[in-house]
């Protein structure tokens, strides 16, 4: 491989370069890195830069360009790419669903496919809604044990695949509101022993949010015949939902059916789950390739720098497709309709720290007008970006039918083309606030996954915006740590400054909702948000954040409460980890864990 380029060279901090030399950069045999940082993104960018040969010589320049963006930290893709990406065999997809048939022969089949999956370090989501209910009489005399009793061996398995010592296994279980067995999948995580490895949604229905509204029941029916066996009062299924997802923080839900009507690929098939942490909703066997943008890498004189978005924005665009074609693709399936469909995401990150950076508090809505403008103008530099490939490369396969074809969309390379992911990792490698969440605090505490190591870290604005307005100490981290990593109630900071550095406990959640749907507006996916509760907050309160996301036409909706789940990634500073807030995806958000 050719050395790397002298210029740029990538500004890690000192927290990215001990997670790039744990768990992305190069080894020998013997387990010693051989490679350096800024080799790493070299290596991505050849690889990526080097298929492109199929389409014809490779414009000069080419994995230079790609090498800059990436080593400026403007834009970062999917780990898996970060760490696959040039080896012989190299796996570059973060995402996928796999369908799970009524038979065990089927059901066994997806353990196997998640298990190869897992391997090389995927992730994986799950309908299990196509399973027959518990006590269902079989052909052989005997009862189905249900949903349930499956969803406990994918766990066993997940369990044991160590994905190469990489990345913990993750999985997304759904579950359709009018399977019989939904009361038993949404009070199963109740216990902590149970599903450790999956985060778990309810697919919510149309029907069900009327009857919700209208304090009727609805209609319960078997998967295979549709033939309704029972009832079900909505209010009471609604209120072991939120007592469960207060508890714990699952299950969250995806409105399924808002879902498949913004399908842009309905003639492949029906959309039944989504990735793991919910921003992808995938047909079986799809898979999708992530890359997300640090906008706040992209302000110049006080404003964003919009050239420079679009540049990163149509750079990013080529990258993501040029994953599809260097990926090594786990199953003959997976490679089939992904190459048909050809999805991309790509997303943004560094949001809250664009936003401190413009003098714009979350809370506000100088914020959502600001979101719906940003999204807006990635989504459409995107699909600008995708129509010129498709006018070098072809569209996608599946185009002629596509919901696209249908509006009079030119034709695109790929189905979608933005995506807002957790980007647990990859915002710690970046050096930016994590996808489009609020700070979750000024100095904070991240866990690795085995819990024996500890990253500190403090927020640049805070000695920035401290030495501005006259209250910078030395010692002013350390007692923002001690106070549980805010300002609020600090003697002589002003209004406007500690509502400027608000943190995720002390913005009201409906706040953060309506980020998520500002941006969900000019998403083709979905975007991927843990709304924060405050621990005193009640399962009524869960209510009017679920309902509040289906008003506003989320796709799907996830919350946590504060020290709800033992064991937590994200803690302040130095409260105890059940006392402290942190997302509702482990995998997500662990910087030797994420799945995005």
């Amino acid at each position: 491989m050719a050395a790397s380029p002298t210029s740029p060279v990538p500004a890690f901090t000192p927290q990215a370069l001990e997670i790039l030399r744990a768990r992305y950069l190069l080894r020998d045999r013997k387990g010693e890195v051989v490679e350096e940082p800024a080799g790493c993104l070299w290596r991505v960018a050849q690889a990526l830069a080097a298929v492109e040969t199929r389409w014809g010589r490779v414009p000069e320049g080419r994995a230079e360009a790609f090498y800059a963006l990436l080593a400026e930290l403007k834009f970062l893709p999917n780990s898996p790419t970060l760490m696959n990406a040039g080896k012989p065999a190299g796996q570059l997809s973060a995402c996928f669903v796999l369908p799970i048939g009524d038979s065990l022969e089927e059901i066994f089949d997806a353990v196997k496919y998640a298990a190869v999956i897992h391997g090389t370090g995927g992730g994986t989501g799950f309908a299990f809604s196509r399973l027959r209910p518990s006590e269902d009489p079989l052909g052989t005399g005997g009862r189905a044990s249900g949903p349930v009793s499956f969803m406990r061996v994918f766990n066993a398995a997940t369990g044991a695949v160590n994905q190469g010592g990489v990345r913990r296994g993750a999985n997304m279980g759904v579950l359709r509101v009018d399977h019989p067995d939904v009361l038993e999948f949404v009070k199963v995580k109740r216990d902590p022993a149970e599903l450790t490895h999956f985060n778990v949604s309810v697919a919510i229905t149309d029907a069900f949010m009327q009857a919700l509204d209208a304090g009727t029941d609805y209609a319960l029916r078997h998967p295979r015949t549709q033939e309704v066996l029972g009832r079900a009062s909505a209010g009471e299924v609604w209120g072991e939902i939120l007592h469960s997802a207060w508890s714990t923080g699952d299950p969250g839900l995806i409105f399924i059916d808002r879902i498949n009507a913004l399908h842009p690929t309905p003639d492949e098939g029906q959309i039944e789950s989504t990735n793991p942490c919910g921003e992808l909703p995938l047909l079986p066997y799809e898979s999708c390739n992530l890359g997300s943008i640090d906008v706040g890498k992209h302000v110049a004189d006080g404003a964003v720098d919009w050239e420079a978005l679009a540049h990163s924005v149509r750079l990013g665009v080529r990258m993501l497709d040029d994953v599809i074609e260097a990926n090594h693709f786990p199953l003959p399936e997976i490679a089939h309709i992904t190459t048909r469909n050809r999805k991309i995401g790509l997303g943004v990150m560094g949001w809250a720290d664009l936003l401190v950076e413009l003098g714009i508090p979350y809370a506000s809505q100088r914020a959502l007008d600001l979101a719906d403008e940003l999204m807006r103008f990635v989504l459409e530099h995107a699909r600008q970006a995708s129509a010129e490939l498709a006018e070098a490369r072809g569209a996608f396969p599946a185009w002629p039918g596509s919901r696209w074809e249908r509006e009079g969309h030119p034709p695109l390379r790929n189905a979608t083309v933005t995506t807002i992911a957790p980007t647990g990792t990859i915002s710690i490698l970046a050096g930016c606030s994590s996808g489009i969440e609020p700070l979750y605090a000024l100095s904070y505490v991240r866990r690795t996954l085995d819990g024996t190591r500890e990253l500190s870290f403090v927020h640049p604005a805070l000695e920035t915006l401290a030495r501005r307005h006259g209250f910078w100490s030395e010692d002013l981290p350390q007692r923002v740590a001690n106070a549980g990593g805010s300002l609020a109630g600090f003697p002589g900071v002003a209004p406007e400054v500690a509502a400027l550095l608000a943190t995720a406990h002390e913005i009201d959640p409906s706040w953060h909702v309506r980020h998520q749907a500002a941006f969900q507006a000019h998403v083709e996916n979905a975007v991927s948000k843990t709304v924060n509760l405050p621990r005193s907050a009640t399962p009524a309160d869960v209510g009017e954040i679920y309902r509040l996301a289906y008003r506003l036409g989320c796709k799907g909706i996830t919350v946590y409460r504060d020290g709800s789940r033992e064991g937590q990634v994200l803690r302040t500073v130095p409260a105890d980890p059940p006392e402290s807030g942190g997302p509702a995806c482990p995998e997500c958000s662990d910087p030797f864990g994420e799945q995005a």
